[in-house]
């Protein structure tokens, strides 16, 4: 399974090390990354693959969620069906 991870917010040093740690820490792959800083935010899309995960999905996405509220962004991870379908024109 695959899931989408967005993360936007004020650009700082180490965001991309600090939830490519997370996806590390939970045996999650990183498929394709995508990130630009506009001015001084940052917005970043990752594709990963969790079917190898060593925790769950909540678990995942929660600690994904709280590292972005620890360094003062919006983190959030959503399975790619939902991602695709909330995007589907």
């Amino acid at each position: 399974m695959r899931t989408i991870i967005s993360v936007i917010g004020k650009d700082t040093v180490g965001i991309i090390s600090k939830v490519s740690n997370i996806c590390t820490e939970c045996n999650v792959n990183i498929v394709d990354i995508t990130q630009s800083v506009l001015q001084d935010m940052f917005v970043m899309v990752m594709l990963t693959e969790i079917s190898g995960a060593n925790c769950s999905f909540n678990e995942f996405s929660d600690k994904m969620k709280k590292l972005g509220e620890d360094i003062g962004t919006d983190i959030r991870v959503m399975h790619e069906d939902i991602f695709n379908s909330m995007h589907r024109i």
